[in-house]
């Protein structure tokens, strides 16, 4: 395949971005920059929606699960849908109620500064090191089979993407990007799509064939129930719920594009339609993976020593130049997801924060602009250094342990929000950072050791609700002990600290 020709197809497709960025970044403001002046149309967000939480990483790896894993993996999509019910029944009535721009503002109004500002600064931890991952993940295989051809230095490859990315965002924000995320979000589906046909194909098949030929091989397994396997079907239940709640409703990228809707009716509506269609999304994808493995089986193709890679190579090496062109494009729409809106929510994430620029009545609405703009570009470089810094390291096992870390980070996230919103004790706000501290870092040495340490018994995506559990019973020791006479003056004093009275 040309390198030229997929070079003419990603600048085609940035194209297409730029036009949908002059019409959605004219007349901006902070307000249209941070919440898209709350006039995002709730379907649009919703479908658009897909495409952000499918990063590159759901692109390529998830198909290579399937090897192993079967349909598993469905588990984890099942509890996703609980996830999502508490998301829209009890986390956006809570951050439409106190009018929220980032949400952990309402760390700050529960428990005091020094947990709003662990709650935000572990955010920024997180989604700077996962964006960078994702993007890493993609930008290189770019960098494999278009750029190396002309010798242009990774470095140079991630700058010109982090420039694209930054130009346009740089004036739209989370308005230009609900707009952009359906092209992506449509462009990855028809790869995915096409990605399928092409394979059915080439193997002689029709789509019924195709689809009983899944269902009777052993890759089709969804429930599994030996209870020592990290994917037994009721600890991936779970942890799917406990995973779309912190790495969505406790996510500022994820509910900034839900607090751009209209109102909380439709960020609801948003939130119940982005569920149904992801559901189907994740099963086409593992499908998809079946679908590969049979086609290598049939053709007696060596299957590659990573799982991810699964997917690139049968695509570019075995099925035709179409096949290849399909998939970049598709790795491309994934591309992009991966930094917009991350870069959009650490901007808004650190520019009201830690800046505080929306409290800040002293300073006018254009430096308030310039002060955002100014973050935005700064974040852009970091994201940029990270990128190239995993490059420079060159040891997967490392980033994945890295990757890891990051995800530990929402553990912290998910106790303090279920502790705010389960119980009305106050706690000592200042030591709070020292337990957001040890508890991932507990987890990550469980992790590490748990075969010795609990006889042969290995962690999987539960660990979350572990790291949840422990941060909770750390405030729990933190709660402040109230002297008898105030107990008896505050008996009849309204619930302040309840969700529903937050917002007087």
């Amino acid at each position: 395949m040309s390198p030229t020709i997929i070079l003419i197809c990603f600048l085609t497709y940035t194209a297409i971005l730029f036009i949908i960025t002059w019409f959605t970044s004219r007349k901006s403001t902070n307000r249209s920059f941070f919440l898209g002046n709350k006039a995002s149309p709730w379907f649009v967000v919703a479908y658009g929606m897909i495409g952000a939480s499918m990063s590159g990483v759901t692109f390529m790896s998830v198909p290579g699960w399937v090897g192993t894993a079967g349909f598993s993996y469905m588990m984890v999509v099942i509890g996703y849908v609980f996830g999502y019910i508490v998301i829209a029944r009890v986390l956006l009535p809570l951050y439409y109620r106190l009018n929220l721009t980032s949400i952990y503002s309402y760390l700050e109004t529960r428990f005091g500064f020094w947990s709003y500002k662990t709650g935000a600064f572990y955010f920024i931890l997180s989604r700077v090191i996962g964006a960078s991952f994702r993007m890493f993940l993609v930008v290189n295989v770019l960098q494999i089979f278009i750029f190396d051809a002309w010798h242009i230095p990774f470095f140079v490859t991630v700058l010109i993407f982090i420039i694209l990315i930054l130009l346009y965002t740089f004036k739209g924000g989370i308005k230009t990007i609900i707009w952009t995320d359906t092209i992506q979000t449509t462009f990855m589906l028809l790869s995915l799509v096409m990605s399928i046909w092409l394979i059915i194909d080439s193997m002689g098949l029709n789509l019924g064939e195709m689809i009983n030929k899944v269902y009777l091989s052993s890759y089709s397994k969804i429930v599994i129930t030996d209870l020592s396997d990290k994917r037994f079907f009721l600890k991936e239940l779970f942890s799917g719920a406990f995973i779309a709640i912190v790495m969505t409703g406790l996510d500022q990228e994820m509910m900034q594009k839900n607090l751009s809707c209209r109102s909380l009716k439709d960020a609801q509506k948003n939130m119940f339609t982005f569920t149904g269609i992801m559901l189907f999304v994740n099963f086409v994808i593992l499908f998809l993976g079946a679908c590969l493995y049979l086609f290598a089986s049939s053709k007696g193709i060596n299957l590659p020593a990573k799982s991810d890679d699964l997917f690139p190579v049968i695509a570019i090496n075995h099925l035709g130049p179409v096949a290849g062109l399909v998939f970049l494009i598709g790795l491309i729409s994934a591309a992009y997801p991966s930094a917009d809106g991350a870069l959009t929510s650490l901007t808004t994430s650190f520019s009201i924060d830690f800046l505080g620029i929306n409290k800040r009545n002293d300073v006018a609405e254009h430096e308030k602009k310039h002060i955002r703009q100014m973050v935005h570009i700064v974040f852009a470089i970091i994201l940029l250094m990270v990128i190239v810094l995993f490059r420079t390291i060159n040891d997967r096992a490392v980033i994945d342990k890295l990757f890891t870390v990051a995800g530990y980070t929402y553990g912290p996230l998910l106790g303090l929000y279920s502790f705010g919103l389960f119980t009305k004790f106050a706690v000592h706000d200042r030591w709070v950072p020292l337990i957001a501290l040890l508890s991932p870092l507990i987890c990550f040495f469980l992790s590490t050791y748990s075969v010795d340490i609990f006889n042969g018994y290995r962690f999987g995506f539960e660990l979350l609700i572990l790291n949840g559990f422990i941060t909770f019973a750390g405030l729990l020791l933190l709660r402040k002990h109230r002297d008898r006479k105030e107990r008896d003056n505050s008996t009849n004093a309204p619930d302040t600290h309840s969700p529903k009275r937050m917002g007087a």
